[in-house]
């Protein structure tokens, strides 16, 4: 996940909360090995290496694409699952980060979801292209292991990946689980607690994910159709909804709206919070 993970439960059952733990983990490890880019074991891998023919996928693998496809819709095209390419001229790897946007008119001749053929199960991407689940893995692996504890545990968890997370019930001893929202001038500081007795929340931002050109900052939220960030967005979003998933989806959506972030999610009717 590329992050810390942590799941909380209030019990007094040690074999349990190993087993939630155990689970949690190995559903992460389990995600991220299948959907991983960088792994010559995984759907993707599978995938890359039948582009240009038509490639059968198994039924977990299509639910996330065709929610990657749901969400192209609705955006309009500025999210979308061929997208990771630009990786090629935008880097924010730990801390690194670095730009050359002269590759960009080149790899939008790679970016297009209208260009894949996908006819559940079968998908065939064309030649060039690839597919990249880094957008929507991480609060997929999250909802995995929520889901997963909410039936084999009758004490409340609270499934934290990266600052994604979801709760299966409240805390019992505080009514409700305490979630800060992070400071994007100080890290490690909240500026704003949130009561979280059960659904999901996720974060998008650029607090650790940014660059400055020319003198304008340049989050890592990048509109699929002209490979640039999206100018104008938040520093940071935060989405409450039922799922994990759902939450990090539309916390995404509006970032790729830039200015606009706060409207589009009032007229979504989703509670929200935004930091600029």
């Amino acid at each position: 996940m590329g992050s810390p993970c942590i799941v909380l439960c209030e019990t007094q059952d040690e074999v349990l909360a190993r087993r939630l733990a155990a689970f949690a983990q190995a559903e992460a490890e389990r995600v991220d090995r299948k959907f991983s880019r960088y792994r010559n074991d995984s759907v993707v891998h599978a995938l890359h290496e039948n582009r240009g023919r038509r490639f059968a996928v198994d039924a977990e693998t299509a639910r996330l694409i065709d929610f990657g496809a749901a969400l192209w819709r609705v955006s309009e095209g500025r999210f979308d699952l061929t997208s990771g390419v630009l990786r090629h001229a935008w880097r924010f790897d730990q801390g690194e980060c670095a730009a050359d946007p002269a590759q960009i008119p080149k790899l939008l001749d790679r970016i297009g979801w209208q260009r894949v053929r996908w006819e559940p199960p079968f998908i065939t991407l064309p030649e060039g292209m690839e597919l990249d689940f880094g957008g929507i893995g991480k609060e997929y692996a999250v909802d995995r292991a929520a889901e997963w504890a909410a039936k084999e545990c009758d004490s409340p968890v609270l499934v934290n990946f990266g600052g994604d997370l979801r709760a299966t019930g409240a805390a019992p001893e505080a009514g409700a689980w305490m979630v800060g929202i992070e400071s994007v001038q100080q890290s490690g500081k909240a500026v704003r607690r949130i009561e979280l007795k059960t659904g999901a929340l996720a974060t998008s931002g650029d607090a650790r994910r940014s660059i400055v050109i020319d003198g304008q900052r340049y989050g890592h939220i990048f509109d699929a159709r002209t490979g640039w960030p999206v100018p104008g967005t938040p520093r940071s979003v935060t989405v409450a909804a039922d799922t994990c998933s759902q939450a990090g989806s539309y916390a995404t959506l509006a970032m790729l709206r830039g200015a606009e972030a706060e409207a589009f999610l009032d007229a979504e009717g989703v509670g929200y919070w935004c930091l600029r």
